[in-house]
Protein backbone atom coordinates (compact mmCIF):
# COMPACT_ATOMS: atom_id res chain seq x y z
CA UNK A 1 0.00 0.00 0.00
CA UNK A 2 2.99 2.29 -0.35
CA UNK A 3 1.27 4.14 -3.21
CA UNK A 4 -1.37 5.62 -0.93
CA UNK A 5 1.11 6.86 1.69
CA UNK A 6 1.52 10.57 1.39
CA UNK A 7 -2.15 10.99 0.46
CA UNK A 8 -3.63 14.28 1.62
CA UNK A 9 -6.56 13.99 4.02
CA UNK A 10 -8.80 16.78 5.29
CA UNK A 11 -10.08 15.84 8.75
CA UNK A 12 -13.15 17.88 9.74
CA UNK A 13 -13.92 17.33 13.44
CA UNK A 14 -14.87 19.84 16.14
CA UNK A 15 -14.08 17.60 19.12
CA UNK A 16 -10.50 18.67 19.74
CA UNK A 17 -9.22 15.59 21.58
CA UNK A 18 -10.65 13.21 18.97
CA UNK A 19 -9.37 15.34 16.10
CA UNK A 20 -5.84 15.43 17.50
CA UNK A 21 -5.83 11.70 18.20
CA UNK A 22 -7.04 10.81 14.69
CA UNK A 23 -4.58 13.23 13.11
CA UNK A 24 -1.68 11.72 15.05
CA UNK A 25 -2.60 8.16 14.07
CA UNK A 26 -3.20 9.05 10.42
CA UNK A 27 0.20 10.75 10.28
CA UNK A 28 1.77 7.68 11.85
CA UNK A 29 0.39 5.75 8.88
CA UNK A 30 2.15 8.12 6.49
CA UNK A 31 -0.71 10.39 5.47
CA UNK A 32 -0.60 14.19 5.29
CA UNK A 33 -3.43 15.58 7.41
CA UNK A 34 -5.04 19.03 7.55
CA UNK A 35 -7.49 19.77 10.38
CA UNK A 36 -10.67 21.85 10.22
CA UNK A 37 -12.77 22.51 13.32
CA UNK A 38 -16.05 23.50 11.68
CA UNK A 39 -17.84 23.29 8.36
CA UNK A 40 -17.15 26.84 7.21
CA UNK A 41 -13.43 26.44 7.80
CA UNK A 42 -13.51 23.13 5.92
CA UNK A 43 -15.18 24.72 2.88
CA UNK A 44 -12.64 27.53 2.90
CA UNK A 45 -9.73 25.05 2.99
CA UNK A 46 -11.28 22.91 0.23
CA UNK A 47 -11.59 25.98 -2.00
CA UNK A 48 -7.83 26.53 -1.75
CA UNK A 49 -6.30 23.06 -1.47
CA UNK A 50 -6.61 19.63 -3.07
CA UNK A 51 -7.18 16.44 -1.08
CA UNK A 52 -7.39 12.71 -1.72
CA UNK A 53 -9.98 12.07 1.01
CA UNK A 54 -12.25 14.01 3.36
CA UNK A 55 -13.05 12.58 6.79
CA UNK A 56 -16.12 14.54 7.81
CA UNK A 57 -18.01 14.77 11.10
CA UNK A 58 -21.73 15.47 10.69
CA UNK A 59 -22.48 17.47 13.85
CA UNK A 60 -20.34 20.55 13.19
CA UNK A 61 -20.77 24.19 14.22
CA UNK A 62 -21.55 26.93 11.69
CA UNK A 63 -22.06 24.62 8.69
CA UNK A 64 -22.96 20.97 9.33
CA UNK A 65 -21.39 17.97 7.63
CA UNK A 66 -24.38 17.29 5.37
CA UNK A 67 -24.05 20.77 3.86
CA UNK A 68 -20.28 20.41 3.51
CA UNK A 69 -20.68 17.06 1.70
CA UNK A 70 -23.36 18.45 -0.61
CA UNK A 71 -21.27 21.48 -1.57
CA UNK A 72 -18.16 19.35 -2.14
CA UNK A 73 -20.17 17.11 -4.47
CA UNK A 74 -21.35 20.10 -6.50
CA UNK A 75 -17.72 20.86 -7.33
CA UNK A 76 -16.06 17.44 -7.24
CA UNK A 77 -17.97 14.22 -7.88
CA UNK A 78 -14.87 12.08 -7.44
CA UNK A 79 -13.37 13.13 -4.08
CA UNK A 80 -14.02 10.33 -1.52
CA UNK A 81 -15.90 11.38 1.61
CA UNK A 82 -15.97 9.31 4.82
CA UNK A 83 -18.64 10.50 7.26
CA UNK A 84 -18.18 10.22 11.01
CA UNK A 85 -21.45 10.44 12.93
CA UNK A 86 -22.77 9.92 16.44
CA UNK A 87 -26.24 9.62 14.95
CA UNK A 88 -27.41 6.03 14.78
CA UNK A 89 -30.64 6.35 12.77
CA UNK A 90 -30.68 4.75 9.35
CA UNK A 91 -32.25 7.90 7.90
CA UNK A 92 -29.23 10.02 8.86
CA UNK A 93 -26.81 7.48 7.39
CA UNK A 94 -28.79 7.15 4.18
CA UNK A 95 -29.09 10.94 3.88
CA UNK A 96 -25.31 11.22 3.99
CA UNK A 97 -24.91 8.56 1.32
CA UNK A 98 -27.58 10.15 -0.88
CA UNK A 99 -25.83 13.51 -0.69
CA UNK A 100 -22.75 11.80 -2.08
CA UNK A 101 -20.66 10.54 0.83
CA UNK A 102 -18.99 7.25 -0.05
CA UNK A 103 -19.12 5.61 3.37
CA UNK A 104 -19.68 6.29 7.06
CA UNK A 105 -18.56 5.23 10.52
CA UNK A 106 -20.74 5.52 13.61
CA UNK A 107 -19.12 6.87 16.79
CA UNK A 108 -17.67 5.42 18.90
CA UNK A 109 -15.52 3.33 16.56
CA UNK A 110 -12.31 1.35 16.92
CA UNK A 111 -9.16 3.04 15.67
CA UNK A 112 -8.10 -0.05 13.70
CA UNK A 113 -11.43 -0.06 11.86
CA UNK A 114 -11.12 3.64 11.08
CA UNK A 115 -7.62 3.20 9.65
CA UNK A 116 -8.71 0.21 7.58
CA UNK A 117 -11.63 2.20 6.20
CA UNK A 118 -9.36 5.10 5.25
CA UNK A 119 -6.86 2.77 3.59
CA UNK A 120 -9.64 0.97 1.73
CA UNK A 121 -11.13 4.19 0.39
CA UNK A 122 -7.79 5.55 -0.79
CA UNK A 123 -6.90 2.21 -2.40
CA UNK A 124 -10.27 2.08 -4.14
CA UNK A 125 -9.78 5.62 -5.44
CA UNK A 126 -6.53 4.59 -7.15
CA UNK A 127 -7.97 1.30 -8.39
CA UNK A 128 -10.89 3.09 -10.00
CA UNK A 129 -8.72 5.71 -11.64
CA UNK A 130 -7.47 3.42 -14.46
CA UNK A 131 -10.40 1.44 -15.86
CA UNK A 132 -9.88 -0.75 -18.88
CA UNK A 133 -11.09 1.18 -21.90
CA UNK A 134 -12.82 -1.88 -23.36
CA UNK A 135 -14.94 -2.20 -20.22
CA UNK A 136 -15.64 1.46 -19.63
CA UNK A 137 -19.03 1.64 -21.36
CA UNK A 138 -22.27 -0.24 -20.80
CA UNK A 139 -25.99 0.05 -21.41
CA UNK A 140 -28.80 -0.56 -18.95
CA UNK A 141 -32.26 -0.29 -20.49
CA UNK A 142 -32.53 3.12 -22.17
CA UNK A 143 -29.54 4.47 -20.24
CA UNK A 144 -25.88 4.35 -21.27
CA UNK A 145 -23.09 4.49 -18.70
CA UNK A 146 -19.51 5.63 -19.22
CA UNK A 147 -17.64 4.17 -16.27
CA UNK A 148 -14.57 6.27 -17.01
CA UNK A 149 -16.39 9.57 -16.53
CA UNK A 150 -19.28 8.06 -14.50
CA UNK A 151 -21.71 9.90 -16.73
CA UNK A 152 -25.13 8.39 -17.41
CA UNK A 153 -27.23 9.46 -20.41
CA UNK A 154 -30.92 8.63 -20.57
CA UNK A 155 -32.96 7.85 -23.66
CA UNK A 156 -34.52 11.29 -23.32
CA UNK A 157 -31.10 12.91 -23.64
CA UNK A 158 -30.75 13.88 -19.98
CA UNK A 159 -27.45 13.37 -18.18
CA UNK A 160 -26.35 12.79 -14.61
CA UNK A 161 -23.18 11.60 -12.93
CA UNK A 162 -22.69 8.71 -10.51
CA UNK A 163 -20.41 9.02 -7.50
CA UNK A 164 -17.27 6.87 -7.51
CA UNK A 165 -18.80 4.29 -5.18
CA UNK A 166 -22.08 4.14 -7.11
CA UNK A 167 -20.16 3.50 -10.32
CA UNK A 168 -17.94 0.88 -8.67
CA UNK A 169 -20.91 -1.04 -7.26
CA UNK A 170 -22.79 -1.02 -10.56
CA UNK A 171 -19.73 -2.01 -12.58
CA UNK A 172 -18.95 -4.91 -10.25
CA UNK A 173 -22.55 -6.15 -10.42
CA UNK A 174 -22.56 -5.99 -14.22
CA UNK A 175 -19.19 -7.71 -14.50
CA UNK A 176 -20.61 -10.59 -12.44
CA UNK A 177 -23.93 -10.90 -14.26
CA UNK A 178 -25.91 -13.95 -13.19
CA UNK A 179 -23.89 -14.46 -9.99
CA UNK A 180 -25.37 -14.08 -6.53
CA UNK A 181 -23.12 -11.62 -4.70
CA UNK A 182 -23.24 -11.36 -0.92
CA UNK A 183 -23.00 -8.05 0.89
CA UNK A 184 -19.69 -9.15 2.40
CA UNK A 185 -18.30 -9.96 -1.04
CA UNK A 186 -19.29 -6.52 -2.29
CA UNK A 187 -17.67 -4.87 0.73
CA UNK A 188 -14.48 -6.81 0.16
CA UNK A 189 -14.19 -6.40 -3.61
CA UNK A 190 -15.78 -2.99 -4.19
CA UNK A 191 -15.09 -1.11 -0.97
CA UNK A 192 -11.83 -3.07 -0.45
CA UNK A 193 -12.42 -3.11 3.28
CA UNK A 194 -13.00 -5.33 6.31
CA UNK A 195 -16.07 -7.53 5.69
CA UNK A 196 -17.04 -7.49 9.38
CA UNK A 197 -18.11 -3.85 9.24
CA UNK A 198 -21.52 -2.36 8.45
CA UNK A 199 -23.18 -4.26 5.58
CA UNK A 200 -26.15 -1.88 5.40
CA UNK A 201 -23.85 0.45 3.48
CA UNK A 202 -24.30 -1.94 0.55
CA UNK A 203 -28.09 -1.86 0.86
CA UNK A 204 -28.10 1.95 0.71
CA UNK A 205 -26.11 1.95 -2.52
CA UNK A 206 -28.29 -0.75 -4.10
CA UNK A 207 -31.38 1.32 -3.26
CA UNK A 208 -29.84 4.36 -4.94
CA UNK A 209 -28.89 2.42 -8.09
CA UNK A 210 -32.40 1.00 -8.34
CA UNK A 211 -33.79 4.53 -8.07
CA UNK A 212 -31.58 5.61 -10.96
CA UNK A 213 -32.01 2.63 -13.29
CA UNK A 214 -35.17 0.68 -12.45
CA UNK A 215 -38.57 1.66 -13.80
CA UNK A 216 -40.07 0.30 -10.57
CA UNK A 217 -37.40 0.18 -7.82
CA UNK A 218 -39.66 -1.98 -5.63
CA UNK A 219 -39.85 -4.60 -8.39
CA UNK A 220 -36.39 -4.43 -9.95
CA UNK A 221 -35.72 -5.83 -13.40
CA UNK A 222 -31.93 -5.60 -13.26
CA UNK A 223 -30.61 -5.52 -9.69
CA UNK A 224 -32.48 -8.22 -7.82
CA UNK A 225 -32.41 -9.35 -4.20
CA UNK A 226 -31.81 -12.99 -3.37
CA UNK A 227 -33.28 -13.53 0.06
CA UNK A 228 -30.69 -14.48 2.65
CA UNK A 229 -27.88 -14.38 0.09
CA UNK A 230 -27.36 -10.96 -1.45
CA UNK A 231 -27.87 -9.43 -4.89
CA UNK A 232 -28.06 -10.68 -8.47
CA UNK A 233 -27.63 -8.62 -11.64
CA UNK A 234 -29.58 -9.67 -14.74
CA UNK A 235 -29.86 -7.92 -18.09
CA UNK A 236 -33.65 -7.76 -17.95
CA UNK A 237 -34.17 -10.96 -19.90
CA UNK A 238 -33.42 -13.27 -16.98
CA UNK A 239 -29.85 -13.88 -18.11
Amino acid sequence: MEAIKGSRILLVEDEDSLARGLKFNLEQEGYLVVLAGDGREALDIISREDFDLIVLDIMLPRVDGFEVAARVREENARLPILILTARTSAQDRIRGLEIGADDYLTKPFHLAEFLLRVEGMLTRKQWYGDPGEEKSRARLGDKSIDFHTREVQTGAGEKFRLTVSEANVLQYLMQHKGEVLSRKELLKNVWRTNTNIETRTVDAFIARLRKYFEADPKNPEYIKSVRGSGYLFEDGNGS
